[in-house]
């Protein structure tokens, strides 16, 4: 590679180092998607690759996630290391019977004799004004799925380092990529060591409320710690990275200092990771928990069009009412919290019908 160890990249420019490092490292490793050669993808992540690696090795295949999926098994089979691009989000479930049935099950199903390393990149969530089907958060299938490892990147230098650690890993992985922060920009350092797949990340030091959260909304979570510090609470902001496994130990020592835990995703609501998280947190810290858990999410319906999105996607004002929820202070939900005081009989905030 050339250049200087640490260079000023965007989140896609990262990435598309990291795709050349793996390129350039191991021969078995391909690239396979809707247009990522010559066009460089619609996103412009793969660009550049396929001129210096060729077409055999960059590869543009028909629109057809289920074909590319079904390839890439067989390419695992003969000792390739694919790296697959699903072009968006809403395109994965075309090929979601090939993940699910095949992709993670083989290893088990062989006892160990067939690997399955490939590499499923999937830019996801919203924020960029697109419909349905190119704005959607479907981590939770994956994570639902035993024998495949999630990550988000939330960061350049996290989305260089773990598309690495994803392409050498022997395990299936699924690679979520944040697609509104692919212009966000910072330094990278290209020569760092290869590291594992599984740990957390400790973003922001705190000690009132701690705030899980990964992929696209870190960067709102951090600016929600500045925030709620300058109205006197400090949250401690946990970067999940690996969503399957999830690194439990870390989120658990945050919670048994603070008492309080809040987690935000992009993802609806209903059966998302929040509520994984916050079961096994109340499982676990139960004793330690000043306040249930809150989840701050988007809401149990399909992606809503893009002049309403704004309302769907948590922002830095959710955020913000949800850690005054954990730490008791007047929020939107005050008549529907079942932990809120009661309110005298007769008062002004008294209602008895609605929600």
């Amino acid at each position: 590679m050339t250049g200087t160890a640490a260079e000023n990249l965007t989140f896609g420019k990262a990435i598309n180092a990291g795709l050349r490092a793996a390129l350039a490292d191991d021969p078995a490793v391909l690239l396979m998607g809707e247009d990522i050669g010559k066009l460089g993808g619609v996103f412009r992540i793969t660009d550049g690759l396929q001129d210096e690696f060729g077409e055999d090795r960059v590869v543009d295949t028909p629109l057809a996630e289920s074909g590319i999926m079904g390839t890439a098994v067989g390419l695992a089979y003969r000792g390739y290391r694919p790296v697959v691009e699903i072009q968006f989000d809403g395109f994965v479930y075309p090929s979601f019977d090939q993940i699910v049935s095949q992709v993670a099950k083989l290893y088990h199903r062989t006892h160990g004799a067939v690997t399955m390393p490939i590499t499923i990149r999937i830019p996801f969530g919203g924020g960029i004004g697109s419909p349905e089907h190119h704005s959607e958060s479907p981590e939770a299938y994956f994570v639902h799925t035993a024998g495949l490892r999630v990550v988000s990147p939330s960061t350049p230098q996290e989305g260089f380092d773990l598309i690495r650690a994803a392409v050498a890993s022997n395990d299936p992985v699924v690679y979520l990529e944040p697609k509104r922060r692919y212009h966000d920009k910072a330094p990278v350092d290209l020569t760092a060591p290869l590291r594992p797949l599984g740990p957390a990340a400790l973003a922001a030091e705190g000690s009132d409320v701690t705030l899980v959260t990964y992929g696209p909304l870190v960067k709102t979570c951090l600016q929600a710690a500045e925030a709620a510090a300058a109205e006197g609470a400090s949250l401690e902001v946990i970067d999940l990275r690996s969503l399957s496994p999830i690194d439990f130990g870390l989120i658990e020592s945050s919670v048994r200092k603070t008492g309080r835990l809040v987690i935000a995703h992009e993802a609806s609501r209903t059966g998302g990771l929040g509520a994984e998280i916050a079961a096994t947190v109340t499982e676990r810290c139960f004793h330690w928990l000043e306040h249930p858990p809150v989840r701050v999410t988007g809401f149990d319906i399909p992606y809503p069009p893009a002049k309403l999105e704004h309302h769907h996607v948590p922002d830095l004002d959710r955020i913000l009412d949800g850690v005054d929820r954990a730490l008791g202070r007047p929020h939107s939900l005050d008549s529907l919290d079942p932990f809120a005081a009661p309110v005298p009989l007769g008062s002004a905030s008294d209602h008895t019908s609605g929600a």
